[in-house]
């Protein structure tokens, strides 16, 4: 199982709910504002990106990385809280 953080940028109309729909989903923790992490199996974050792609909108914008190490400051949440 692969660890990944998933960041966005939803510009003009901002419809997070399909969003946030598939995060709770997957089980993800909030980090910061826009910041999310989860784990998957069986996919890669070009995979998960195209995925993303199909609940924003053509100007919004998303980054999906996946992540072995991390350090972080006064975030909301952390990836060690996954379950």
């Amino acid at each position: 199982m692969a660890l990944y953080f998933l960041e966005y940028d939803l510009r003009k109309q901002r419809n997070y709910k399909p969003v946030y729909d598939v995060l709770a989903t997957f089980g993800a923790v909030r980090i910061l504002e826009s910041l999310w992490c989860f784990n998957r199996e069986k996919t890669n974050a070009a995979g998960l990106r195209d995925y993303f792609m199909t609940l924003i909108d053509n100007d919004d914008g998303l980054i999906v990385s996946q992540v072995s190490e991390w350090a972080s400051f006064n975030v909301r949440g952390s990836p060690s809280q996954l379950k």
